[in-house]
């Protein structure tokens, strides 16, 4: 068994010697600070040449705890800052901002005034040193050729499912793989093949045809020197009030992580109780003890074939075959009762119940056989320290629970469920389990009955079958129906299932499809979906950057079956400006979100029903409020690497204010060593917290 040890991330190399002046009193003693500070609070003034520095990141690090630990705060108009509700550790802080390099690091303690002095960057290699990714990629041109901007643009994206691109790690090719390679091209195409998804990671790659060059062509104009010219911008307005909290977790080859905090419907469940996370990469629910600050793992059981491997080696870990699993478990989520629901394989994919056939009369699979899932649904009871697997005949991922205590999964052209009440009851996988197809009542007599494929003409006196995707199913728990989204490249439908009284036979379908051209950039590539407490629909789109919220409210449902485009009126369209690529005729952006999540009791601070979605190239989470149609950005600046495939909200102590709760996430790549730091470094347990000023203690 490898021993995995967690290693200090390390800082990033500054090219020019800097001079740093660090003043430090006692918080008792004389202070240069007016910033009032408590015992457990770190506090002081950022200052630079220039003066004060407004909206840069003071950062505490320590491992004196059981875990890391790090906490970040932004300053304010005037360059204050306090670093709130520190543990008894003694820390390591630094001033991070973009036009800054890193300061040098000082050790304080809490309780203590701490003036810095901020470093400006010597020219703008230094200052882009800090700059996420995106910034990075939009120095890629989009080439001309087979494919067209935007078809290669979505081929792109397939990378950013997994992991960022522009990140120090994607924008320089290792030595070891340069210095054997006749071309720069030739070098992408074997680093492209390698590690555990190499396979298809570089099949994708083959795929964009000789316009794939961009890659060789932006790798080698920063290796010359080029960087971007174009800064980010800092934190301004409630950007300002954000405190970060980060724990260590798991291990140093984890990778792709989905964590949860608490039950979405109830976010008191669980208070103070460990963080869950499903590591993909490997056999074990990773979990963290944020009272503690000690991380720990929960093994999986299963008896599902070995799979994962490294064909060929990684530059990272060479023939070592990280990834070989079992499990690879997902979509982790909680119920009221604190237990962590979660998929895996459990069972090799072949041996599928006989009555996902409908054999022994199983009304679900008369109704619509299904093959048998390749992932499976699995329960962790935390009091009794067990994990069960119920056996599903659906493919298990992303999901949701619903007011009736189902648990829906998306898949491919249906959606299926556990019923969770009738699981504790029976501990009956057939009993507990369900599933539909989406049909629509085209035919318009209420019910489903006769239906035709997708593939077969359109027959008015009979019903019809859609297929659509499911990545990710959300719940709207007005009416109790169950949305679905897909995350293909010309996605752009909503699919709505009533189950009814006696599902399958009253399950019945509608679809909604955005009209592309009611934005310009046009409208495509859908992503995750997520239902507010008023029943709107809120959608993040992948290929157009758009966020878009649904409203089937003002739908005139009289006029017909929902097929389609029949809607216009319940959409509305919001885009954030981020980079784009620099030659693109419309603009692309150079990022791509990935699901999107709904702050229904203001668990973060922003106020209730505030979508939230992680933005893979930008290391941060971008919340849009409403009322005002606000953007908000929750940057993570370190380490560097962040995007987020799931938030979960959690009130501790519903009378302790913006203390007593959180939105939780964590570092969801596949390719833990791609962040700031590289090989060694572990992945990270993420509390995000709105504060009403930048100087709350």
């Amino acid at each position: 068994m490898r021993s995995y040890v967690s290693r200090s991330v390390g800082l990033l190399a500054v090219a020019v010697a800097v001079a740093t002046v660090i003043s430090c009193a006692e918080q008792n003693g004389e202070s240069a600070s007016a910033v009032a500070i408590d015992a457990d609070d770190i506090g002081g003034v950022v200052t630079s040449v220039q003066g004060p520095e407004a909206g840069v990141w003071v950062i505490a690090e320590t491992t004196d705890l059981p875990t890391r630990f790090i906490r970040t705060v932004v300053t304010d108009d005037q360059g204050q800052y306090v670093l709130p509700d520190l543990p008894d550790a003694s820390y390591e802080v630094f001033v991070r901002g973009y036009g800054l390099v890193d300061s040098a690091r000082v050790q304080a303690m809490p309780g203590q005034t701490l003036d810095l002095d901020a470093v400006v960057a010597p020219d703008a290699a230094a200052a882009a040193e800090v700059y996420p990714a995106a910034w990075w990629f939009a120095l890629a041109d989009l080439p001309d050729g087979e494919l067209s901007q935007r078809d290669l643009a979505n081929g792109i994206r397939g990378c950013l499912n997994c992991h960022q691109l522009g990140n120090k790690a994607t924008r320089e090719i290792p030595d070891s793989i340069l210095s054997r390679a006749d071309s720069s091209l030739v070098a992408w195409d074997e680093r492209t093949r390698m590690g555990p998804a190499g396979a298809g990671m570089g099949a994708g790659f083959q795929r964009l045809g000789a316009q794939r060059e961009l890659f060789a062509d932006w790798t080698d104009r920063i290796a010359s020197g080029e960087v971007p010219t174009e800064a980010p911008p800092r934190p301004r307005g409630l950007e300002r009030n954000l405190v970060i909290t980060l724990w260590d977790w798991g291990t140093e080859v984890d990778g792709r992580t989905d964590s949860a905090s608490s039950d979405l419907r109830d976010p008191t469940v669980n208070a103070n109780g460990p963080v869950y996370a499903a590591v993909a990469s490997g056999d074990v629910l990773a979990a963290l003890d944020p009272v503690e600050h000690r991380a720990f793992e929960v093994e999986i059981p299963s008896t599902a074939p070995t799979t994962g491997t490294n064909t060929p080696p990684s530059p990272y870990w060479g023939d070592e075959n990280i990834w070989e699993r079992q499990v690879g478990p997902r979509s982790v989520g909680l119920d009221e009762h604190a237990r962590v629901w979660f998929t895996g394989a459990t069972r090799p994919v072949t041996e599928a119940p006989d009555f996902c056939q409908g054999e022994g009369g199983n009304a679900f699979g008369e109704y619509y056989p299904l093959p048998g899932g390749r992932a499976q649904v699995l329960v962790y009871d935390q009091t009794t320290d067990e994990i069960a697997p119920i056996d599903t005949c659906f493919s298990a991922d992303h999901n949701q629970i619903g007011n009736n205590n189902f648990i829906y999964f998306g898949q491919n052209s249906a959606v299926g469920w556990i019923d969770t009440d009738t699981w504790d009851e029976t501990q009956d996988a057939e009993a507990s389990q369900g599933w539909c197809p989406a049909v629509v009542d085209t035919d318009g007599d209420g019910t489903i009955t006769e239906w035709t494929e997708p593939d077969e003409a359109i027959d008015p006196a009979k019903d019809l079958r859609i297929e659509f995707g499911c990545y990710m199913p959300s719940v709207n728990r007005v009416d109790g129906s169950v949305w679905c989204s897909g995350i293909g490249a010309e996605d752009n439908s909503l699919m709505r299932l009533e189950l009814g009284s006696n599902p399958p036979e009253t399950c019945i379908a509608e679809v909604y499809e955005a009209p592309p051209s009611m934005s310009n950039p046009p409208i495509y590539g859908s992503g995750g979906v997520h239902i507010d407490s008023s029943g709107v629909a809120w959608q993040n789109w992948r290929g157009s950057g758009h966020l878009a919220s649904f409203d089937r409210s003002k739908c005139d449902l009289t006029s017909g079956p929902a097929t389609g485009q029949s809607c216009p009126e319940g959409w509305t369209f919001h885009r954030r400006d981020n980079p784009t690529f620099r030659n693109a005729s419309f603009p692309i952006n150079s990022d791509e979100s990935y699901l999107i999540q709904v702050d229904h009791h203001d668990a973060l601070g922003l106020g209730r029903d505030v979508p939230i979605y992680g933005a893979v190239n930008t290391d941060s989470l971008e919340a849009f409020l409403p009322d005002s149609e606000e953007f908000i950005t929750l940057r993570l600046p370190y380490p560097m690497g962040f995007f987020s495939r799931s938030t979960v909200g959690r009130i501790d102590d519903a009378s302790a204010g913006w203390k007593g709760k959180g939105l939780w996430s964590n570092y969801s790549n596949y390719v833990g060593w791609h962040l700031e730091g590289g090989a060694g470094v572990l992945q990270k347990a993420i509390k995000f917290q709105m504060r009403p000023d930048p100087l709350a203690k």
